[in-house]
């Protein structure tokens, strides 16, 4: 009896791991998701343009195309609500895609562009034109909201890390293992 749940459960486990390499990560999903999208828009184009002689223009059109396709109101200069972070009230500014939904797509469509086949140093999703864009779409959005971006500050967890290691706080183990280490089942 023992030796049938044995089998049952090495058939779980080995389930489980074909699942877990069947079943793509939601990033991978939507990587895969956005370079169909890319393709598709670079196929429509008139004449359609080949992968092969896409180049940073074209990722600058499809990146204002996919503007129509935005949810996130951008006041104009003229507009009374222009850089007033909560507006009292509706205008007839556009919507437009969201600076980090962007960077996260040039990611995403980078990293895909390589997988494949592309070369790094043709890589159009890496251009000093479309990381001039982003930062004019991230500058342009920031002062319509009246809310700058902030660069998250990953130094102070670094020193933190570092006070930390340096003290002895009194919370080791007879192991010497320390309480912040992972908790380990057996």
């Amino acid at each position: 009896m023992s030796s049938g749940r044995g089998k049952e459960a090495a058939e779980e486990g080995s389930d489980a791991g074909t699942n877990q390499h069947t079943t793509p990560s939601r990033y991978e999903s939507q990587k895969r998701r956005d370079w169909n999208t890319f393709g598709h828009y670079l196929r429509n184009q008139r004449p359609p343009v080949p992968l092969s002689q896409c180049n940073g223009n074209h990722v600058l059109e499809f990146l204002r195309y996919l503007d129509q396709f935005g949810k996130t109101k951008v006041h104009l200069q003229g507009c009374m609500f222009y850089g007033q972070p909560d507006p009292p009230a509706p205008c007839t500014c556009p919507l437009r895609q969201a600076w980090g939904s962007l960077d996260a797509l040039i990611g995403r469509l980078r990293a895909a562009y390589e997988e494949n086949g592309g070369s790094p140093e043709r890589n159009p999703f890496a251009s000093g034109a479309i990381r001039v864009y982003l930062r004019e779409v991230k500058e342009c959005q920031a002062l319509a909201r009246g809310v700058p971006y902030k660069k998250q500050k990953k130094k102070k967890k670094k020193e933190m890390r570092s006070s930390d290691q340096g003290q002895d706080d009194g919370d080791d183990d007879d192991d010497g293992s320390s309480s912040h280490s992972a908790m380990q089942f057996s």
